[in-house]
């Protein structure tokens, strides 16, 4: 025990960050057990190390707190059991459990620690894909779901301008966004907000940017991730794929990339990938959503969850345009960065008119600065979202204004 206690420790320190997500001041992860899912590089480490240093005042040596990251070769075939029951016989009080979905029997594992341990508070980051509702070992009624997403463009703001920024609701923006808009923009100064929009477009959604915020070293990043997200996670989330599986999922990926939005053709699909039938491929395409790499846009506003059939698919985020696609067109990044923005919090579904229905009550266009209304008039709650503004008026509410809803 007492090499993974150094090991947690050295962790504490090595993974440790200044800037604290606005998800630690939402959630609270002191429930008997959280679990932190989302896609790779968006900082769910970083969060679970400062909530265990929370917990221990800032202490990485205080032992009633543990890290223990499951794929580390230290731990082996040790038993997350058994590591719980040793920590918690020595005073332990809260222990985080990293990269989850690696341990091949961690539902059954995490179940048996919470039903035995009743004063251990647990937390487990894991892949999107984790699937806590499957089988014997059912954790839904046990623990306490958690998303996180990627930085949005006020917290990107908070990390480059070391500047505090305030939350707003979809209901301030649209009811007070000239008033708002102005209030960010007189804050800021001496940095231009149009300017840091564009820098966020194109690698603010990830806090490992920030390492070296160089950008050939984060496409180089976030393609590594890529390969690793489908090769090793998907892989160890659904065991039962092989590999030529993955070879059309990753072929899946690369046709959607090279048209985003991308208007699906099932059957076209299944010819150009190889897959066998169209229930198959609308498989592939919620694995790829829940690694975090597309996103439906659906009549229903459930993405690619539901087996109907969406509209249009996207990729994740803006960054990931930019990184993977060769065809990096204006409208798409815009609609992209809107929709990766408002589905974090908010039901966005494709309607008949417009562009998104947000929560069933606001309708938006996205474009540039000369769009006007001509598809959305006489439209109850009807607005523009537009690019190059800085601020806008009346119905016309500047583009990187949602990006301040989280």
């Amino acid at each position: 025990m007492e090499d993974i206690f150094r090991l947690s420790q050295t962790q504490l320190s090595v993974f440790n960050r200044p800037y604290r997500r606005y998800f630690l001041k939402e959630h609270d992860l002191t429930h008997r057990l959280c679990i932190i899912l989302g896609q790779r590089g968006i900082g769910k480490t970083t969060a679970m190390v400062q909530h265990l240093l929370d917990v221990a005042d800032q202490d990485p040596f205080n032992e009633t707190i543990l890290y223990v990251q499951t794929d580390h070769f230290l731990i082996g075939g040790r038993s997350l059991y058994d590591i719980a029951e040793q920590f918690v016989n020595l005073g332990g009080k809260t222990i985080c459990f990293d990269e989850i979905h690696k341990y091949p029997r961690w539902s059954m594992e995490l179940k048996s620690i919470t039903d035995t341990f009743v004063k251990l508070n647990v937390l487990a980051s894991g892949s999107s894909l984790l699937e806590i509702y499957k089988g014997s070992h059912d954790l839904s009624r046990r623990s306490l779901l958690m998303r996180m997403w990627g930085l949005s463009f006020r917290e990107y703001i908070e990390m480059s301008c070391n500047q505090p920024m305030p939350v707003y609701s979809i209901e301030n923006i649209v009811t007070d966004h000239t008033r708002i808009a102005y209030q960010i923009v007189e804050t800021l100064r001496d940095k231009t907000i149009l300017a840091l929009f564009k820098e966020y477009l194109r690698h603010g959604c990830y806090p490992f940017y920030f390492e070296n915020q160089d950008d050939a070293i984060f496409g180089q990043i976030l393609n590594q991730n890529l390969h690793t997200t489908l090769e090793s996670d998907l892989i160890a989330v659904q065991p039962a794929l092989t590999g030529n599986s993955i070879k059309n999922i990753t072929t899946l990926l690369r046709i959607i990339s090279a048209s985003v939005p991308f208007y699906p053709n099932f059957k076209k699909l299944t010819e150009l990938t190889d897959v066998g039938d169209q229930r198959t491929l609308k498989t592939y395409l919620k694995y790829l959503e829940d690694c975090g790499l597309v996103t439906g846009l659906s009549r229903s506003g459930k993405g690619l969850r539901e087996m109907d059939k969406p509209e249009k698919i996207f990729l994740n985020n803006p960054n990931l345009i930019y990184a993977f696609s060769p065809n990096t067109d204006i409208g798409a990044i815009r609609e992209t960065f809107f929709l990766n923005m408002l589905g974090s919090k908010h039901t966005v579904k494709a309607p008949r008119q417009g562009d998104f229905l947000v929560d069933d009550t606001y309708l938006f266009e996205i474009g540039g600065k000369n769009k006007t209304f001509d598809q959305i008039k006489d439209m109850e709650n009807s607005f523009l979202a537009v690019d190059d503004m800085e601020k806008g008026f009346g119905q016309k509410i500047p583009l990187w204004l949602f990006g301040f809803l989280y």
